[in-house]
């Protein structure tokens, strides 16, 4: 697979720099200049991907402090070998229950929330599935560029009961076949991710898969 281009890695340098310089400058004349480093880094990347300047902002340079890897969580429900996918009010496409985690919940907490916030549904955590880098490099060359890695815990859950309801971020669930699914979130979902899911969920003996 191709990996991403020099431009892309200068704007992604220039931001992580930017970034780590406002934590820890203390000049208000440094603090000017890395303020407009990170400025000088969205625009390129704007330029890059076509995207609006505040939609780049937002994926790629509105994080503060040291920067480091972002974790998120992604919740594997079966229910007779259909998997649960939930609608986005973003995109209007569909993906695995998850999100980022809250700083003050553990990644089994956090997907336990998720789960119940846009599907409605309460789980037991079964098992780790996967702990994999969703990075554009790595994994699928049309996700959405961002200046840290994004690291996704899959877990695969058993549905308890519960009662979905439209909110800020899904406005549907159902189960699909895996060789049937609906138009997916890449960002968030692909269906290479939902068929390891399912293996992992018949093989008891199941290695968690790390990047």
């Amino acid at each position: 697979m191709e990996k991403r281009g020099q431009f892309t890695n200068w704007a992604i340098e220039l931001q992580s720099l930017a970034q780590d310089g406002l934590e820890y400058g203390h000049d208000r004349f440094d603090l000017e200049r890395y303020t407009r480093i990170r400025e000088i880094a969205t625009e390129m990347m704007s330029a890059k991907t076509g995207l609006p300047i505040k939609q780049v902002k937002e994926l790629f340079s509105s994080d503060d402090g040291y920067q480091t890897p972002k974790l998120a969580i992604r919740a594997a429900i079966f229910n007779d070998e259909k998997i649960l996918l939930v609608k986005e009010t973003t995109d209007e496409h569909w993906s695995m229950p998850g999100g980022w985690c809250d700083p003050n919940l553990t990644t089994t907490e956090n997907c336990i929330k998720e789960v119940k916030e846009e599907a409605g549904r309460e789980v037991k955590i079964e098992k780790v599935i996967a702990l994999i880098d969703k990075s554009v490099n790595v994994h699928n060359q049309k996700r959405v560029e961002r200046a840290v890695n994004c690291c996704s815990v899959f877990f695969l859950c058993k549905e308890l009961g519960g009662k979905f309801v439209v909110n800020t971020e899904t406005t549907e669930y159902d189960y699909f076949d895996v060789d049937h699914l609906p138009p997916l979130s890449v960002n968030r979902t692909t269906a290479d991710e939902v068929k390891m899911c399912l293996k992992a969920a018949h093989d008891p003996y199941w290695q968690v898969i790390c990047d």
